[in-house]
C-alpha cells in the first residue's frame, strides 16, 4: 500500500481544478447532512495541498523502502488525508468538526511512528493540544449556532450573525485560541517543533505544509472579516508578529534541520495570522483570498523543504548541490526572493499590512526568514551521508524536485488567475528591489550568525514545555493529588450528595439573582 499512497489525493486535485465554484453539494445521509462547497480560498489551498500529498505519497513509498511500516501508519496517513482534503470543502458546522478531527487526531499515529521516548512524548503533547483545541472549538461552535437561523448549520450563515450575537467576544476568544493551537500561534506553539522533529520525513512534510492549514482555513471561515473589529484585529496582529520573530529567534539556536523548519512554520503562521489581524481590524473581506494565496505558497515550500532533508541524507556531500541549489531558491523564496513564488506572496500581503508599523515589522520579519533559511541550509549540508545510495537518491529526488518546481511555478500561475494582481507589476524594477533588500539584509545577519552563533544559548525543541520541566512535574503532582481526592470523595456518598445539593442551590440562587 505505501507504494500507492500518491494515488489517493488525485481526485482531490481534480476537484480543485475542475469543480464549479460556489455550487453546494449536499450529501444527505439521514439524519446526517454534510454540505461541501468549493470557493476561491478553498480551491487554492486544495490545489496546493493535493500536490503536496501526491508528492509526499510517492516519496513515502521510496523513503521506507522494503521496511514493513505496518498497517497503522497507512491508515493514519489516509485518514489524515481525508481530513486535510475535506476541511477545505466542508461548509457546515458539524461537517467541519468531523474533518477537523480527522486532520488532527489520526496524525498522532504518524508522530509516534518511530516509537522512541521522544516520539511518544511529542505524540502525547500533540494529542493533548489537539483534544483541547477541539473542545474549545466545540463550545464556540455551539454558541455560534445558537444565534444562527433556525435549523441552519451553514458556516456562512452562522458567521453572518456575529454582529447580533451577545456572545461575540466569547466566541471570538474560543475560535482564536482553538484554531491558534492548530496553527502554532505563540505561546501555543511548542507542540509543533516536538511533533515535526519526531515524525518521519514524508509525514512531517504533509503535516507542516497541508494539515496545519486546517487551523488557518478555520480562521478565515469563522472570523467575521466583513465587520471591522479593531481591538481583536490589533490583538491578532500583535500576537502574529510576535510569533513571526519568536520562531526565528528560537530557530537559529537549533541544529536539527527538521526542528529548524518547524520553527520556521511557527514564524510563517504567525506572519499569516498578522495579515488576518490587519484585515479583521479594517473589516477587509478581501484579505481572505490574499492570505489563502500566501498560505498556498507556504504549503508548497515547506513541504518541499522537509522532503529535501531526506534527499540530503541519502546522498554524499559531492552530490548535495542538487538539494542545496533548489533549496536555496525556494527557501529564500519564503523571505520574498525576487522572481520566486514567495516574491508574489509578499507582494500580495503588502496592502493588507499597510506601510505603518505593521508593514515595517513585516519587512523586518522577511529578513529574519532569510536568516533562518540560510541557517537551515547550512545545517542541511552536515546531514549528508558518508556514502551515497544511488537507488534511494533517485527515488527520492523526483518528488522532491517536482515540489521544488511547483513551489516556484504554481504561484506564478495562480497570481493572475485568481485576480490578486498583475505579473507586470511584480517584475517592475522598483518591486524587485523592494523584495531583494530584506533578503540581502538577512544574508548579512546569517554571516554574523555563522561567526558568533556558537555564543547563543542552547534551547531544546519545544522550548517552553521542555524548558519548563519543573512546571510539568508540579502539574503532574497536582493531577495525581486531585485524583486521590476524587477517589476519596467518591467513597463518601454523603459528601457527593452534599456537593450536588450545593451546586443546585448555587445555580438556583444565580437564576433568582438574574
Amino acid at each position: 500500500m505505501p507504494a500507492f499512497l500518491w494515488i489517493a489525493p488525485v481526485p482531490a486535485l481534480g476537484a480543485a481544478l475542475f469543480a464549479s465554484w460556489d455550487l453546494p453539494l449536499v450529501l444527505d445521509w439521514a439524519p446526517y447532512h454534510v454540505t461541501l462547497l468549493l470557493d476561491g480560498p478553498g480551491a487554492i489551498l486544495l490545489t496546493t495541498s493535493s500536490l503536496l500529498w501526491i508528492a509526499a505519497g510517492a516519496y513515502a513509498g521510496s523513503f521506507f523502502g522494503d521496511a514493513a511500516i505496518g498497517a497503522s501508519f497507512t491508515v493514519c496517513w489516509l485518514l489524515t488525508l481525508i481530513g486535510s482534503v475535506g476541511i477545505f470543502l466542508v461548509a457546515d458546522l458539524p461537517g467541519f468538526l468531523v474533518f477537523y478531527a480527522l486532520v488532527s487526531l489520526p496524525a498522532w499515529g504518524l508522530v509516534v511512528y518511530d516509537g522512541t521516548p521522544s516520539a511518544r512524548q511529542a505524540g502525547a503533547i500533540y494529542l493533548g493540544f489537539a483534544l483541547l483545541g477541539e473542545g474549545l472549538l466545540l463550545v464556540g461552535f455551539v454558541l455560534l449556532a445558537m444565534n444562527s437561523p433556525a435549523g441552519s448549520f451553514r458556516i456562512a450563515e452562522a458567521v453572518a450573525t456575529f454582529g447580533t450575537s451577545p456572545f461575540r467576544n466569547v466566541i471570538l476568544a474560543l475560535l482564536i485560541v482553538g484554531f491558534g493551537m492548530k496553527v502554532a500561534l505563540v505561546p501555543l506553539h511548542f507542540w509543533m517543533p516536538l511533533a515535526y522533529t519526531a515524525t518521519p520525513i514524508p509525514a512531517a512534510a504533509v503535516l507542516s505544509g497541508a494539515a496545519v492549514k486546517a487551523g488557518f482555513i478555520g480562521l478565515i471561515r469563522f472570523l467575521p472579516f466583513e465587520i471591522a473589529l479593531p481591538d481583536w484585529g490589533a490583538v491578532l496582529t500583535a500576537v502574529g508578529l510576535c510569533g513571526a520573530f519568536y520562531g526565528v529567534a528560537i530557530g537559529i539556536t537549533q541544529t536539527d534541520p527538521k526542528t529548524i523548519l518547524a520553527y520556521s512554520s511557527v514564524s510563517q503562521m504567525g506572519f499569516l495570522v498578522a495579515v488576518l489581524g490587519m484585515g479583521l481590524a479594517a473589516g477587509n473581506g478581501g484579505v481572505v483570498l490574499i492570505a489563502a494565496f500566501y498560505a498556498a505558497h507556504h504549503v508548497l515550500v515547506k513541504g518541499a523543504l522537509f522532503l529535501s532533508v531526506g534527499v540530503a541524507r541519502a546522498t554524499d556531500s559531492a552530490g548535495l548541490g542538487i538539494v542545496l541549489i533548489p533549496g536555496f531558491v525556494i527557501g529564500l523564496g519564503l523571505a520574498g526572493l525576487p522572481l520566486t513564488g514567495g516574491a508574489l506572496a509578499k507582494l500580495a500581503v503588502k496592502d493588507p499590512l499597510g506601510y505603518g508599523m505593521a508593514g515595517a515589522l513585516a519587512t523586518l520579519a522577511s529578513s529574519g526568514t532569510a536568516l533562518l533559511m540560510l541557517h537551515f541550509l547550512r545545517r542541511l549540508t552536515l546531514t549528508a551521508a558518508a556514502v551515497s545510495s544511488k537507488r534511494a537518491f533517485t527515488a527520492l529526488v523526483v518528488p522532491w524536485m517536482a515540489m521544488a518546481l511547483a513551489s516556484v511555478a504554481v504561484p506564478w500561475i495562480l497570481y493572475p488567475a485568481v485576480g490578486i494582481g498583475s505579473l507586470s507589476e511584480a517584475i517592475a524594477p522598483a518591486m524587485l528591489w523592494k523584495a531583494l533588500w530584506p533578503v540581502l539584509f538577512g544574508g548579512l545577519l546569517a554571516v554574523g550568525l555563522r561567526r558568533w552563533g556558537h555564543k547563543l544559548p542552547h534551547i531544546p525543541a519545544g522550548d517552553i514545555v521542555i524548558g519548563g520541566g519543573a512546571l510539568t512535574r508540579v502539574a503532574a503532582f497536582c493531577g495525581a493529588a486531585m485524583e486521590r481526592v476524587d477517589a476519596l470523595l467518591r467513597q463518601w456518598q454523603i459528601a457527593v450528595l452534599s456537593l450536588v445539593i450545593v451546586a443546585i442551590l448555587l445555580a438556583v440562587a444565580m437564576m433568582a439573582g438574574g
